[in-house]
């Protein structure tokens, strides 16, 4: 078969990032922020996140990522127990829910439903782990991220608009919501086919009603 008709299948792992991975998830959310800044969005710093930021969260096996095998991740997601407290209060019963954080995907993975795929795996981590709630939040002025949101199932909680603070737009979605759609409709899909020049690059995600070890532990 010529070899500008060979279809390249890339298949993306999820898996808990370790400390060897540590240069990698920086350098992706780097780009990241250099990208959302501009666009003039605020979120997150424009020179990405120290290593003191991230190390905890690799350190606790809080922070995942989706491994295509190079050296920099497809996508990051963050997803623990950590309820901001300037923006959830008592009265939100922060214990209620599991928070994502740092959630990223590389500008060459984007347009390709990796994002809704590791939300709807942590709404299944949090059913899993008896929290009702899967939460988040994101740039107050930024409403295409606000609606993007919203299509993955988030509803808007309120905004809380602190001075020093970029995000402050919450959002939550019932984690149980993600448990009869991942398994009727096995969300993770063949993402489809890239072309560069004749070739044709296809990306596929594992289920992720198979990583029982990472939603369960």
């Amino acid at each position: 078969m010529p070899a500008n008709t060979l279809d390249l299948v890339t298949e993306l792992t999820l898996r808990r990032a370790t400390p060897a991975d540590l240069e990698g998830v920086l350098a992706l959310l780097t780009r990241t922020a250099g990208w959302l800044n501009g666009l003039g969005v605020r979120q997150w710093p424009a020179g990405g996140f120290p290593a003191e930021r991230i190390e905890p969260l690799i350190g606790a096996g809080v922070m995942y990522l989706l491994d295509d095998g190079s050296s920099a991740p497809a996508a990051t997601i963050a997803v623990d127990g950590h309820a901001d407290p300037e923006f959830w209060t008592p009265a939100d019963r922060p214990g209620d829910a599991l928070y994502v954080h740092k959630l990223a995907v590389s500008r060459t993975c984007s347009g390709r439903g990796l994002g809704e795929v590791l939300l709807d795996w942590a709404a299944l981590r949090a059913a899993a782990h008896d929290r009702p709630y899967l939460r988040l939040d994101c740039a107050k002025d930024n409403a295409r991220l606000q609606a993007y949101y919203r299509k993955a199932g988030f509803r808007h909680v309120r905004t809380v608009d602190l001075p020093h603070r970029a995000s402050g737009a919450l959002f939550e979605r019932d984690a149980s919501a993600a448990i009869p759609a991942a398994l009727s409709h096995r969300r993770t899909p063949v993402v489809p086919a890239q072309r560069s020049g004749h070739a044709v690059q296809a990306w596929r995600v594992l289920d992720i009603t198979a990583h029982n070890e990472l939603i369960e532990c």
